[in-house]
């Protein structure tokens, strides 16, 4: 049996201040959706979350240090509202996912991200029939008939 790495752990691989930048990102998914359940994804190289959905639980966002920026990831971007258009991603056309970089020394816009927190966690507990609908609507827009 294999036992959960700390975040804390994990973070401990990369410079310090990626450090910082990753525990101020978990901090705000915390704070944002408290229900969260936050651990280590190794194989993945990233901290997922997970919302608790009935008896089960689902991925809807990240934390992914590299050695010079960490991500805030989306699993479900595609479908999530973004009215500045900060996050990137669109060229995985393949995927649903979006994130938004960060460096040191790029303020983190806290009313922003709590927003895309709390709209991730939104899209990522809909039925699947409301995600379909959203993803039929992304995919021909309004006034396409």
């Amino acid at each position: 049996m294999t036992h959960p790495i700390p975040p804390e752990a994990f973070l401990a691989a990369y410079p310090e201040r990626m450090q910082a930048i990753a525990e101020r990102l978990r901090t705000l998914v915390r704070q944002t959706v408290p229900d969260v359940l936050e651990r280590v994804r190794p194989g993945w190289r990233l901290i997922g979350y997970d919302l608790p959905v009935g008896r089960t639980s689902v991925f809807f966002a990240y934390v992914a240090p590299e050695s010079k920026h960490v991500h805030l990831g989306f699993h479900v971007g595609t479908l999530m509202a973004d009215p500045e258009g900060l996050m990137l991603g669109a060229h995985l056309q393949l995927k649903k996912v979006r994130y938004l970089t960060f460096r040191p020394g790029k303020p983190i816009s806290e009313a922003t991200l709590i927003g895309l927190i709390r709209e991730a966690a939104r899209v990522a507990t809909l039925s699947r029939r409301d995600r379909l609908s959203l993803e039929l609507d992304r995919a021909w827009g309004p006034g396409r008939a």
